[in-house]
Order: structure tokens, then C-alpha cells, then sequence
């Protein structure tokens, strides 16, 4: 039994996909951001870093997105949304979800956020660089996908492919948002038709980039 803390559309959503993709047994406990849910103290005493997501296993949490979807896709094998261990499409599989993490997602921090690491009076700047670096991340992804798609890893989806999706839906309102590559696009589409992405939007109460 999993217990997830969660905000709508934010890092959480691909764990929270993950849990109803691979149909396993798991409760919400909803956080609202703009009301500081995150920064109280029966939160940071199961994430001290004070953000989302926090799933607890078996009554212990952890955190961390990408290593969450990372434990999932083991832990519920017969989904086959992780290649077998010690193959080299294994390797790739932890490159894309690593570069996915450490690359492009801060990059959208960045974006977010541009006072955070820049302050106020270079905020505009910051912000300029890290579109071009989420631009440069989707000119990358796009060529792989049009050499190797329609997947991250070929012709089958893998958990690698729900992280990219929600970062895709990051961008929809960035000046050029990631389905503007006609690979991205495709595979947005084709991820938004899974039934737990509908599951997914009516439980998080979204309604945009449906």
C-alpha cells in the first residue's frame, strides 16, 4: 500500500500516473503549494527538503520524482515498463530518465523560477537561457525519437516516456511548448490517450493540455 503526497500538475503527477498505470493500491494526501502545506512540520518530517513528491512504502517515505518512478517500474514488473536489468537497453533507459532529471527538469526550474539562483536584477536573463536550454534538450530528443522513436527506447514505452510527458506539459504555455516538434507531439498524443492519463486529469482536477 503506497500513500502518496501530491499537488496537482506538479512533480508528483508522473509517480501518481505511475500508481494508476501499474494499478497499484495507494491513497493521496493532497498538499496546496500556494497555502504552504509543503513547509509545515508534519510534512518536512517526512521530507525535510519540503517538496513534492513524498510517497510513503510500506509506511517509510521517499522521496525524489524520478527515483520513485525509477523503484515503480520495478517494483510492478509486469507492466514491462522497465527493460530487464543488466541489458543494455537498461543502460539507456537510466540515461534518458538521468538526463530527463538532471538536465531538462532543473532547466525548467530555472525557467520557473529565474530569481531563485540569478535574483530580481537578472531574473530576464535567467530566464532567457533556460529556455534556450529546454529548447536545446527538445531539438536533442526529437532527433533520437525521429532515428530510434516513437519511444525513448524504441518501439515500446517505457516509464522514461510518462517522466518526458510531464515535463512536455510543462512547456505548454513556454513560447514555443514541446509539441511544437512533430515527434514530442506525436508521442504527447499518444501518451494522453493512455486510460490513466484521463484517470490521472479527472483525480488531479486538471483540464488544461487534456
Amino acid at each position: 500500500m503506497y500513500t502518496l503526497y501530491y499537488s496537482p500538475g506538479a512533480a508528483s503527477l508522473v509517480v501518481h500516473w505511475l500508481l494508476i498505470e501499474s494499478g497499484a493500491r495507494h491513497e493521496l494526501r493532497r498538499l496546496d503549494l500556494a497555502a504552504g502545506d509543503h513547509k509545515r512540520p508534519e510534512y518536512l518530517a517526512l521530507n525535510p527538503a519540503g517538496l513534492v513528491p513524498t510517497l510513503l512504502i510500506h509506511g517509510e517515505p521517499v522521496t525524489e520524482a524520478a527515483g520513485l518512478l525509477l523503484h515503480l517500474a520495478d517494483a510492478h514488473p509486469n507492466f514491462g515498463l522497465a527493460p530487464e536489468p543488466g541489458s543494455v537497453e537498461r543502460a539507456k533507459y537510466y540515461q534518458w530518465v538521468l538526463h530527463l532529471a538532471n538536465t531538462l527538469q532543473p532547466a525548467f526550474r530555472a525557467w520557473f523560477y529565474p530569481q531563485e539562483a540569478a535574483g530580481e536584477a537578472h531574473a530576464e536573463a535567467a530566464r532567457t537561457r533556460a529556455r534556450e536550454r529546454i529548447e536545446a534538450c527538445w531539438d536533442q530528443i526529437e532527433a533520437h525519437l525521429a532515428r530510434r522513436g516513437p519511444y525513448l527506447l524504441g518501439p515500446s514505452v517505457s516509464a522514461a516516456d510518462f517522466l518526458l510527458t510531464m515535463l512536455m506539459r510543462w512547456s505548454r504555455n513556454m513560447p514555443r511548448p514541446a509539441t511544437d516538434w512533430p515527434q514530442l507531439g506525436a508521442l504527447a498524443q499518444r501518451m494522453k490517450a493512455r486510460p490513466s492519463f484521463r484517470v490521472l486529469y479527472e483525480r488531479e482536477g486538471l483540464s488544461d493540455w487534456a
